[in-house]
């Protein structure tokens, strides 16, 4: 395997969590990573050796999973449970599970796809608000303004699951 395969295959982790941040199912984010490699591997002349694939990977991914959305706006998206009929529904014994861990993906799920690409892009793939700005295909500024907006909107997001999951005994 030469080179550029071996560094490619070294960014599938970082691309499989990107994707399942943003899409938040196991089978479509696979999907989309897939997609992704694939699209890499028959454009591996437009990636310059020497260089780390990592930006170009995640340039085309993000491409792709606009792409994604933009079809499936034109289509209709999936049918959305509201959340009272949702926990009327089957679940799963979910002990085990971390509350905050579990809070702090259901608040970035419920903010809108641009300011989470961005959160996702600086903040847990550690890319710089240049090169996530680049990746992403808009400005600097814009990019600080969607993260700012979004930690924003996680912050109010999470008080309100915190105060949800509190306790109240009352007396009679």
């Amino acid at each position: 395997m030469d080179e550029k395969k071996t560094a490619i295959l070294a960014e599938i982790p970082r691309l499989r969590r990107y994707a399942r941040a943003l899409l938040r199912d196991r089978d479509a984010a696979d999907d989309l990573v897939q997609d992704s490699l694939e699209r890499a591997l028959t454009r591996l002349d437009n990636w310059r050796t020497g260089e780390n694939p990592r930006r170009w990977l995640f340039t085309i991914m993000h491409h792709l999973f606009v792409d994604q959305m933009r079809k499936v706006s034109r289509r209709g998206g999936n049918a959305t449970v509201p959340v009272e009929a949702a926990e009327r529904l089957p679940q799963a014994p979910a002990q085990q599970d971390n509350f905050a861990v579990r809070d702090v993906l259901d608040a970035l799920e419920a903010i809108s796809p641009e300011r989470r690409a961005a959160i996702m892009m600086v903040a847990v793939e550690g890319f710089s608000y240049v090169e996530a700005a680049n990746i992403l295909g808009i400005p600097a500024g814009t990019l600080m303004s969607r993260i700012a907006r979004g930690r924003e909107e996680l912050r109010v997001l999470l008080d309100d699951a915190a105060r949800r999951r509190t306790i109240r005994i009352v007396e009679k």
